[in-house]
């Protein structure tokens, strides 16, 4: 049994806390959030996911959170850092929250433990910050009076198929030792593949190479739906016959913008620190681009619904449905609806909306009032309670067309009850 501290309980630290304290370890959660400490401490989840819920109540040995470094960090063994690490206003990555968690941990933490950072960062991040943050207290990672390592987080709130038990890992120390005792321990806590890679840049590259991976291919989609759009080509139908390749295709879908804290984040790492050393990340920069307007497109897409009607925006009662930036989950970070809501009321229009899954941003208090009080619907995130929506509630309530921000819906339905429809390169 091992004594550890997770530094941060979000999305990312509240799943490995419960992780180890289910495997028997005694566990701390160290955070600023005195409501999210609270919950915690009483087994609840201050997040809205299943997974996280079940397991909390169902610990034999609860988490103790705390926000007082001095109670936790100098009894652990194990110290796992998973704070956000954000992008500013300028898309500059922003470790303000890397920065103050290693400073205060290395002010109490004891020769010999063994600290892991899971937070998303560049390239180079641990030994240009973290390693001189505690030099500063006098240890020297590179003679392991401390073993820092990276293990770039893995966590898809709302999967359930893949979670932070069964998703195989990669980590990578700023010596081999502590590369090393770090793959020893999530071995120890996790039923899947943890692979050691030769450096901690290596692991703080791969998670950046994963999520703009996926940047770089949801902007290529987006493209050809824009593309597919003007040729009347149906861009869902078009995904469907090149999946049916064996090889060489991943399916990727278009939507009405990118979010999270991964995707929408991640590509600016690394196109910032490339720009240090000298090189320029065009290709990134373009999907970035193209990601980023989504948004835009898809409130073009109602303007040109309602120049069929002979409307206009400006003054138009619009309904959107769903401020999370995924399906069935609470999550609002970095989501495109923000956008969405935001560029409608610049442009004038009523907007209501309605998010079954999001305590706060909802002004209605329920999708009917909402169908009620609009003639027009962009559905901007893709929640279980949209996609089975009665249909007929559309007609019911006099809604004049709908803008299927995740292609979800029934579209030959929408349209055979005489309502516009139009999906992210399905007209």
């Amino acid at each position: 049994m091992k004594t550890i501290t997770i530094v941060g309980l979000g999305y990312v630290g509240l799943p490995v806390a419960c992780l180890c304290a289910e495997k028997g370890n005694k566990v701390y959660g160290l955070d600023v959030d005195k409501s999210k400490i609270e919950l915690v401490n009483k087994n609840q989840s201050p997040i809205d996911d299943e997974y996280l819920i079940s397991k909390l109540k169902n610990l034999k040995k609860g988490i103790s959170a705390t926000a007082n470094p001095a109670e936790c960090i100098p009894n652990s063994d194990v110290i796992i850092v998973c704070v956000p690490t954000p992008v500013d206003r300028n898309n500059s990555p922003d470790l303000t929250a890397l920065m103050e968690s290693v400073s205060a941990v290395s002010k109490f933490i004891r020769q010999g433990t063994l600290l892991v950072i899971e937070s998303t960062i560049y390239p180079g991040t641990i030994e240009e910050i973290a390693v001189p943050i505690l030099k500063k207290q006098k240890f020297d990672a590179y003679k392991n009076d401390i073993f820092v390592a990276h293990c770039p987080e893995r966590i898809d709130p709302g999967n359930r198929k893949w979670n932070v038990e069964n998703l195989p890992r990669v980590v990578g120390g700023v010596t081999k030792e502590a590369g090393k005792k770090a793959a020893e321990f999530y071995r120890s806590i996790i039923d899947a593949e943890v692979v050691e890679l030769s450096s901690v840049k290596a692991a703080e590259a791969t998670k950046i190479m994963e999520n703009t991976f996926r940047d770089v291919n949801i902007a290529f989609v987006n493209e050809m739906a824009q593309s597919f759009d003007r040729a009347g080509i149906d861009v869902i139908e078009v995904i469907k016959g090149a999946s049916t390749k064996p090889f060489a295709f991943m399916p990727h879908y278009p939507g009405a913008g990118v979010g999270g804290h991964c995707i929408s984040i991640d590509p600016y790492y690394l196109i910032e620190k490339a720009k240090q050393l000298g090189f320029n990340h065009r290709f990134l920069m373009l999907a970035r681009e193209i990601n980023s307007s989504m948004p835009h497109y898809t409130v073009e897409l109602l303007e040109n619904e309602m120049r069929k009607l002979k409307k206009t925006i400006k003054g138009a009662k619009v309904g959107v449905l769903g401020i999370a930036y995924k399906a069935n989950v609470d999550d609002i970070r970095e989501s495109p609806a923000f956008e969405i809501i935001n560029i409608l009321k610049t442009k004038g229009a009523d907007v209501f909306v309605f998010d079954p899954h999001v305590g706060k941003g909802s002004n209605v208090k329920d999708m009917n009032e909402l169908l009620n009080k609009s003639d027009y619907i962009i559905l901007a995130t893709d929640h279980i309670e949209f996609k089975n929506m009665d249909l007929s509630l559309l007609k019911k309530n006099r809604v004049l067309a709908v803008i299927d921000g995740r292609n979800c819906l029934d579209k030959e339905k929408i349209k055979e009850m005489g309502i516009l429809y139009h999906g992210i390169g399905r007209g």
